[in-house]
């Protein structure tokens, strides 16, 4: 009975001593890591890396809306990106929690001094996922990293963590994550185009004090693993047709001149035929696309409205194959469908890595326009 009894004690202690884990740590005892910020200067990688309390930005009934929430920034400097981020260890207070990483962020700089590095370092942090957001920006980090959202919420509550929200009123420059990114540049072909994170300082106000908001003003294109030019929001306007992405992005017609009506526009279906004719690449696009009458300013017809749409479409793509012409990339990705369907010819013709295209391969754009809905009022069919 004793023998049992003894049996008996030993099991519990083993037990109460498995309770305990050495290696734990209490959530509210480590700092949290939500973005990176990367840039280079002077031979040296400088990183900031901004930090949330979780306990003021998590969304409950006791929430304040409006209060402002403190945003805290830490500064590394190495000569490595590894040791530029690890270098911050000796002024944290508490151990780093890199897992809830959202957004890595990276100047122009260093997105022109090449981001193969920066990609081989972020990734072997294990805790940092590959699916987290990328944005290049001509912007300060430290400015974009402090940068609130409307009524003073957390900027996870911002387009630099949630960039979907506004994706899918106003579709323009797809968001990109960083594996997409990667799978891109590293294709011989591939035009990359990286959305460019900046602060507008001009829309908003509160009261009377003006207000800033992060916003997507342009992107950045890749040769080699290397920005090589930044095209605005503006001169990309015509790409954003050709993205399978596009939730709904609003047009005026016609372009120039009094507008007669604006249509929103989705779904887009868009097909590239590529051939090389006496050594020149020569492209046909097709594109499709549903709207929705949002305004309209005459009494014209749907048909109309159809055709002085397909014109403004039109227009805008090929201003935007020019702007990228006259900066030596090619923003409506042709060389890559070139390079997917006659890969032969595509090496064949590739030289000093200069671009294929010129400001006669682009040979045909058949644009069809489909007006399905005119909202509270019929429109008029001829």
């Amino acid at each position: 009975m004793i023998r049992k009894v003894g049996k008996a004690a030993a099991a519990a202690i083993v037990l109460l001593s498995l309770t305990a884990c050495w290696n734990s740590k209490d959530i509210q005892t480590m700092d949290y890591a939500t973005a990176i910020g990367l840039d280079f200067e002077d031979g040296k990688y400088i990183t900031y890396v901004q930090f949330l309390n979780f306990t003021n930005v998590g969304r409950n009934e006791t929430m304040q809306i409006g209060k402002p929430l403190p945003v805290w920034i830490a500064k590394g400097i190495g000569a490595t990106l590894s040791e530029s981020l690890s270098s911050i260890y000796a002024t944290s207070q508490m151990r780093i929690f890199w897992g809830h990483v959202k957004t890595i962020v990276c100047s122009e700089r260093l997105l022109r001094h090449g981001v193969e590095e920066a990609y081989n370092a972020a990734n072997r942090f294990g805790e940092i996922r590959y699916n987290i957001l990328v944005f290049g920006t001509r912007e300060k980090l430290p400015d974009l990293f402090i940068q609130k959202s409307i009524f003073h919420l957390s900027p996870l509550d911002t387009i630099m963590f949630t960039p979907e929200q506004t994706f899918s009123q106003r579709s323009f420059i797809v968001p990109k994550t960083s594996n997409r990114v990667i799978a891109e540049i590293t294709e011989p072909a591939e035009a990359v185009m990286l959305p460019s994170i900046a602060i507008n300082r001009d829309v908003w106000q509160q009261d009377q004090k003006p207000e800033t908001m992060l916003t997507i003003d342009g992107a950045f294109f890749f040769r080699n693993k290397k920005a090589i030019a930044w095209l605005s929001e503006d001169e990309l306007a015509g790409t954003r047709w050709t993205q399978r992405e596009l939730k709904r992005s609003l047009i005026r017609v016609p372009a120039e001149g009094k507008p007669k009506a604006s249509l929103v526009l989705i779904k887009p279906s868009y097909h590239v035929e590529s051939d090389v004719i006496n050594g020149q690449p020569v492209f046909d696009l097709s594109l499709k696309l549903d709207a929705t009458l949002d305004q309209l300013n005459e009494n014209i017809s749907i048909e109309e409205l159809e055709r002085l749409g397909e014109e403004a479409v039109r227009d805008e793509i090929m201003r935007s194959f020019r702007n990228g012409l006259a900066k030596q990339v090619d923003v409506l990705k042709l060389q890559e469908t070139l390079y997917r369907n006659h890969s032969k010819k595509w090496h064949q013709l590739r030289k000093n890595d200069k671009l294929l295209i010129s400001k006669d391969s682009i040979r045909k754009i058949v644009i069809k326009i489909d007006i399905r809905n005119t909202g509270k009022y019929k429109g008029r069919y001829d």
